[in-house]
């Protein structure tokens, strides 16, 4: 089964004035974990199943395997910008999830018909969220399927609430009369963007580099001469260009 290693996607509609689009998707058919010693690449079926890089050494399936001299070298500069990544798409995450909340938080703020309620479970998705991202990517390990479903739980959860308070408000505002309110909402794009829009150009700096980095290990990777026993390429990983989307040269 193929599995997406790392996908990068930072998309800021609040923003979008000052924003880009910018997505790179790195595919493998590999788990990959990460301990003091070795790179550890492991998947159920195909073959090999078992791959594992320790500095400039490479053992595939049941045994260390030779290599020359440049693929020794290529495989220790993978070992060496696979722990680069780790900490720094962590740190994409948990920055990424934050501007997310703030625009939220700012709606809340501001046109919720029951603002201390709204903030009080944003918090509490805030701290699923970043107990998700400590444990889906974290100094040794990188698991795409966690960090979504984690991801996609507390959205789920967070957004309907937040679009129903926003209603809720909407419609008192109506009832009652209050047309500074009313009037504000119309500007709320506006209002969000001057809050995160500078904090998402900034994450956009981060966001290509660990594209970039990325891309060097799928570089990496396409450069070994080193061959399987049937002829065919290692394939640790592939990049994976989506159409319409902004990806880091």
């Amino acid at each position: 089964m193929r599995r997406a290693l790392l996908v990068v996607a930072l998309s800021l509609p609040a923003a979008a004035a000052q924003s880009r689009d910018i997505r790179c998707n790195i595919e493998s058919d590999y788990d990959l974990s990460v301990n003091g010693q070795s790179v550890i690449l492991t998947r159920g079926s195909g073959t090999p199943k078992w791959i594992v890089i320790r500095g400039e050494r490479l053992f595939v399936d049941d045994k260390w395997v030779a290599l020359g001299e440049a693929d020794s070298k290529r495989i220790a500069e993978f070992d060496r910008g696979t722990r680069e990544i780790l900490p720094l798409a962590r740190d994409i995450g948990r920055a990424a999830a934050d501007i997310a909340f703030t625009a939220l938080g700012e709606v809340a703020a501001g046109f919720s018909s029951d603002p201390p309620s709204t903030r009080a479970r944003l918090e509490t998705a805030r701290s699923r969220i970043d107990a998700r991202l400590s444990h889906a990517v974290a100094a040794n390990r990188f698991d795409s399927s966690d960090l979504g479903n984690g991801i996609g739980e507390a959205v789920s959860e967070v957004v309907p609430m937040v679009i129903g308070d926003i209603v809720g408000g909407a419609v008192r505002a109506a009832l009652s009369g209050d047309s500074k309110r009313l009037e504000a909402m119309q500007d709320l794009d506006k209002q969000i963007e001057a809050r995160v829009g500078p904090r998402a150009k900034a994450l956009e700096k981060r966001a290509e580099q660990l594209c970039s980095k990325m891309e060097a290990l799928d570089r990496l990777d396409n450069a070994l001469a080193y061959r399987l026993p049937g002829g065919a390429a290692l394939d640790l990983l592939r990049v994976k260009q989506d159409e319409g989307a902004t990806a880091a040269k």
